[in-house]
């Protein structure tokens, strides 16, 4: 079958950049870094790697007129690669030198490596950035769900749960109090709910829902907002206050508090979107 190539475009050249600077990045890493495997050497390996494979399986699919045969929805696919791709890369090029170049004493040759992995990622993150600002869509524009604003800040609000997940994996620091297990589970209910959204709009079943989707986004996202409003008070007070038996100012707990209050903005923006959805189209 003969293949068919696209004119060059902006987002074509923007898509190559963040390619090439992911593979730079985790390759630079694997052949002279001199870093042990296990914890974040894995995870930042594993956020380039990921970011390149699924950059490198958007860009073939479109080069070569694939669409079509792939199961997905291909105004959604590729923004949220872009979206969660961009997520991975800041975290990792945020990571990467706090704990691997920040008061290391190095040979030149080790310090110069990871130097440059640090740099082609926040590279990387950058061309990200820019392939969500071209792919995203304009007023007026008809595009999938994933390309709008309350699209993006599903794939917002997955990650930050992930790292809220990743920072409360000791189950010791929510065990003492019931309160601080309901925080979990609320982190726990709504990442479950905003993933099956995430699922739906790629995997293009939204019809599927008993439904309309504008009105399970509003009810979902009301729902939310309620949710992570308890969690927003009760983390910090059940956490920090010695009266429940709080364990104090141990940085990880601040940061899921701080996480906590940012993931209840998002939902609380999405929740203004959905509602202006459901009022607009009714």
């Amino acid at each position: 079958m003969p293949l068919t190539w696209f004119p060059i475009s902006q987002l074509l050249w923007v898509r190559i950049a963040a390619v090439l600077f992911t593979c730079v990045a985790f390759s630079v890493v694997a052949h002279g870094a001199n870093l042990r495997n296990g914890g974040m050497v894995d995870w930042c390996i594993f956020c380039w790697a990921f970011s390149f494979a699924c950059s490198l399986l958007v860009l073939l699919v479109e080069q070569c007129s694939l669409q079509p045969r792939i199961p997905v929805s291909w105004s959604n696919f590729p923004i949220t690669v872009a979206c969660y791709a961009s997520l991975l890369c800041l975290s990792a090029s945020i990571i990467f030198p706090v704990f691997f170049l920040k008061g290391q004493r190095l040979h030149f040759e080790e310090r110069d490596h990871r130097i440059a992995s640090t740099v082609f990622s926040c590279l990387a993150t950058v061309a990200y950035l820019v392939e969500v600002s071209l792919s995203k869509a304009r007023p007026g524009e008809v595009a999938g769900y994933m390309a709008t604003a309350p699209g993006l800040m599903k794939v917002c609000q997955t990650f930050v749960a992930c790292v809220i997940f990743i920072l409360v994996s000791d189950s010791m620091s929510y065990n003492h109090h019931a309160a601080l297990k309901w925080c979990m589970a609320v982190y726990c209910i709504c990442f479950i709910l905003s993933m099956v959204v995430v699922v739906l709009c790629v995997g293009e079943c939204t019809g599927c829902l008993p439904i309309p989707f504008s009105k399970f986004l509003s009810a979902y996202g009301l729902l939310a907002v309620i949710m992570y409003l308890t969690a927003t008070i009760l983390w910090p007070v059940f956490q920090f206050d010695k009266k429940y038996g709080g364990r104090g100012n141990e940085t990880k707990l601040i940061a899921v508090a701080v996480l906590t209050a940012l993931n209840f903005l998002l939902y609380l923006a999405d929740l203004a979107y959905s509602a202006r959805l459901v009022f607009v189209s009714g």
